[in-house]
């Protein structure tokens, strides 16, 4: 069986203030990614300008845009001269006080393949998201790109099973997760190894219950207050079906992480540890309740 491989590409970076500057940034990295062979580049999440959910502020809902818009067509552009595959994580205008976290996908040639709206919306100490995100209606999605069927989610999204689900169900055998997660500067010392390895172990898990390549890309730097704001981890990685972490980036560090991704090995772990093919589907329709209390 001749079963294809594809390169995928994580541009991990640090946002600036000027959203031209983070713009042009990101396509330089793109074509960086693209010369070492990198054949879906992904970038992470709200890449255009600095994590404006640390504090509500209606200023902030300026920074969106529409779609197709100027950011679509940037990316585009770069797909198509690089010849790669382009995710990109956009502050979406969609009409006026309706927003949304939304992941583009470029193909190739420069076209728009979609879109989709981050499902799961946080409301944290300086992740203040619900204030201006609406929660995605598009339910969870795969794209047929030139190089392989993936599946884009958003963030928030990595901590839930569900969504890696029935993403995976559609055929999806990379699943990408435009991130932006980071410290608290001042819980660091006490909970930032735990924190980190949780979001890294959950992540693993989705590839390995699903069978497929997982891909997480997070930005890096302090962002806010210097006594305070938010410190971004980076740790950008690729996983694979097993688990095994095949390639994963600085803490602290602009960074390019590119990994093969071999639906050949998919295949033979597949058949070793057969998830989907075992799944008892008759038996989980109460996972549908916010909980199942007792009788």
């Amino acid at each position: 069986m001749n079963l294809a491989k594809f390169k995928v590409g994580l541009v991990q970076m640090s946002c600036e203030t000027g959203l031209d500057e983070n713009l042009h940034k990101a396509l330089r990295l793109i074509g960086q990614a693209a010369q070492q062979g990198a054949e879906i580049v992904c970038l992470q999440e709200l890449f255009r300008s600095q994590y404006f959910c640390q504090k509500q502020d209606t200023a902030a809902f300026d920074l969106a845009e529409p779609i197709p818009g100027p950011s679509t067509l940037a990316l585009g552009e770069a797909a198509r001269q690089h010849e790669v595959v382009v995710v990109g994580s956009l502050f979406e205008r969609r009409d006026a006080g309706v927003y949304h976290n939304t992941a583009v996908v470029l193909d190739a040639d420069g076209s728009l393949l979609g879109t989709y709206r981050k499902m799961h919306i946080p409301d944290d100490p300086l992740y203040f998201e619900k204030y201006y995100f609406t929660p995605g209606d598009q339910g969870y999605r795969c794209f047929d790109t030139r190089f392989g069927r993936i599946g884009v989610l958003v963030c928030w999204d990595q901590w839930y099973p569900e969504g890696a689900r029935l993403t995976a169900l559609q055929g999806a055998k990379l699943l990408v997760y435009p991130t932006a997660i980071g410290w608290h500067p001042a819980e660091k010392a006490q909970y930032g190894a735990a924190q980190h390895d949780a979001w890294r172990t959950i992540q693993r898990a989705h590839a390995i219950a699903n069978g497929v390549y997982v891909a997480a890309v997070n930005r890096v730097g302090h962002e806010g207050p210097p006594a305070g704001g938010l410190e971004f981890w980076g740790g950008s990685f690729v996983s694979d079906p097993f688990g095994t972490i095949l390639e994963e980036a600085s803490h602290d560090r602009e960074e390019i992480v590119v990994a093969e991704c071999d639906l050949t090995h998919l295949e033979t772990v597949r058949r070793n540890w057969p998830f989907l093919r075992d799944r008892r589907i008759d038996s989980y329709g109460p996972i549908v309740n916010r909980l199942i209390d007792p009788k």
